[in-house]
């Protein structure tokens, strides 16, 4: 009885002495391997978009400097961001912990700083685009911080809790929290594999000065009275393990945009290359027909005119465009008259064109490679080297060769009238 006794007061005493979990540091810039990442600035989109940004790194911080302005043709603000991919430490242990970014800002006000962190998406740079409101881009957490105001850094905690892999494309806002629907928490399994992370300003108008020092993922406090003999799933994680999401496809009819928005003269063709004819849904943030595709609604509605395909698109597993060009030169041609747009790689490798399309995030053609019934299209850009291109993807058909139909950015596009 005493020896019970004794070991019981053995285990009580373990059992009340909590085992605290380190930190796991994800980005720094003190030259560490497994923590240093080049991050890339990439600005909003949008035709007419105005918001600009830049990144820099300093001896042991990155810096994140522009201005939000509002999208004349929307109304609305754009965004700016910076971006880093590649191979990140587990931080599985953290899962019910937080984000921890080390931070300062002569731009404590602004309203409109958000993190995001990829993981187990099929592409990253795609699914931080589409925030799972477009197919197959679910897999980017995103979520709101802000920073306090004054000279030093501060250590912003962001839950892991908070974010969520479904929101708006065109807020940034969640369309659906953690909280309310299982597949979007950011479980342990996804930690344990971070893809990517981002630095958004997004949302809200204004300035921007973000300087970032790390970011880490930071564990849970343990209770005092809490004992790690036993592992304990989430919620959100029972909920998605028990009711796995199921995957359903519906037959439709597609159909024109009507009069008087339709700028077309025909239909889009049927058997769109790169399995775009996949894409029967318009996924473009103004309200359309359920019914009309995306490449009609691109290509074909003028309520569309400030909008491309969504952002890497081409990276979306089910278009792949990388694994379906030709060898060698690739011609793309016009998806209602089937007549040809482009030839590329032209005077350059396809890596070079891969590059281009890759900083983007659309297609991005040069001067030399868009024939010459398309020209007049891109006069307004002489002095451009390289014209990146945001256009709807189609193909001339069972009767005729793939196609692409495009727009060029910074400049009204060409609608097909044959």
């Amino acid at each position: 009885m005493l020896a019970f006794a004794a070991t019981v007061k053995q285990v009580l005493s373990t059992a009340t002495t909590p085992t605290v979990l380190a930190s796991i540091p994800l980005v720094t810039f003190d030259g560490e391997k497994a923590t240093t990442h080049e991050f890339v600035e990439l600005n909003d989109p949008v035709m007419g978009g105005r918001s600009s940004g830049t990144w820099s790194v300093m001896p042991t911080f990155g810096v994140m400097d522009g201005e939000v302005v509002d999208v004349p043709s929307l109304q609305a603000p754009g965004f700016i961001k910076a971006a880093a991919d590649g191979a990140f430490p587990d931080a599985a242990s953290a899962s019910a912990g937080a984000l921890e970014l080390e931070v300062r800002s002569t731009t404590p006000q602004y309203a409109g700083f958000r993190v995001s962190l990829a993981a187990g998406a099929v592409a990253p740079p795609y699914s931080c685009a589409g925030g799972g409101s477009i197919p197959l881009s679910r897999g980017c957490y995103k979520a709101k911080f802000s920073v306090p105001a004054g000279d030093g850094w501060h250590a912003v905690s962001v839950p892991f809790a908070s974010f969520s892999d479904l929101w708006s494309p065109a807020t940034g806002e969640h369309t659906k929290e953690c909280s309310e629907d299982a597949s979007a928490c950011l479980t342990a399994k996804k930690l344990s594999s971070l893809q990517r992370v981002e630095l958004w300003a997004e949302g809200a108008v204004g300035k921007v000065h973000l300087e970032l020092k790390s970011v880490s993922a930071v564990p849970a406090a343990p209770h005092p009275n809490s004992t790690p003999l036993l592992t304990v799933s989430s919620p959100a994680a029972l909920a998605a393990a028990a009711a796995p999401a199921a995957a359903t496809t519906a037959s439709r009819t597609a159909t024109r945009p009507p009069a008087p928005f339709g700028t077309c003269s025909g239909a889009v063709q049927k058997q769109l290359r790169f399995g775009i004819s996949g894409r029967e849904q318009p996924t473009v943030p103004v309200p359309l027909p359920a019914t009309e595709s995306l490449a009609e609604a691109v290509c074909c509605d003028n309520r569309t005119v400030a909008y491309a395909e969504p952002r890497f698109l081409y990276q979306a597993p089910d278009i792949a465009l990388y694994s379906r060009l030709d060898a060698g030169v690739t011609t793309f041609y016009d998806s209602v008259c089937g007549l040809p747009l482009f030839r590329a790689p032209l005077n350059r490798s396809l890596a070079a064109f891969k590059a281009d399309t890759d900083e983007h995030g659309w297609p991005s053609f040069r001067t030399a490679e868009v024939k010459p019934r398309c020209s007049r299209d891109v006069a307004e850009e002489k002095d451009a080297p390289r014209r990146p291109l945001q256009r709807a993807w189609r193909s001339a058909g069972a009767s005729g060769p793939p196609s692409l139909h495009w727009r060029v950015r910074a400049s009204r596009w060409l609608r097909p009238t044959w």
